[in-house]
């Protein structure tokens, strides 16, 4: 569902479940950089609830959940960046309740850290 609405919102879809040793990105989407000369990469951390009563999707990303996004995001770079990329942290919430589905999608969730 969430790659769904992220193709629906001009993103393509590059890989899914990216995979580094036990630690994966559920989806890496990119499309071309709104300026024209490289891509914006995003890491997508995917988050699906029942309820949204015990907090949103970002709340459901601690440090430790963003530290392994960041040394999975390091890999991918290393292998399939092109010059003028650029790169973010996203989260996207599924809420499933009551019949209706709804999408949460929080761009710039966190920054690379320095250190990992």
């Amino acid at each position: 569902m969430a790659a769904k609405w992220l193709t629906v919102h001009g993103w393509e879809i590059a890989e899914r479940r990216f995979r580094n040793g036990h630690r994966d990105i559920d989806l890496v989407a990119v499309r071309p950089d709104r300026g024209g000369a490289g891509r914006a990469v995003a890491f997508v951390e995917v988050k699906t609830r029942k309820a949204d009563s015990f907090g949103g999707p970002l709340g459901a990303v601690g440090w430790r959940k963003q530290r392994e996004l960041a040394r999975s995001a390091k890999v991918w770079i290393s292998r399939h960046q092109k010059a003028a990329d650029t790169f973010r942290f996203d989260v996207i919430g599924v809420i499933l309740g009551g019949g209706n589905v709804r999408v949460a999608h929080v761009e710039n969730a966190f920054l690379l850290p320095s250190k990992s």
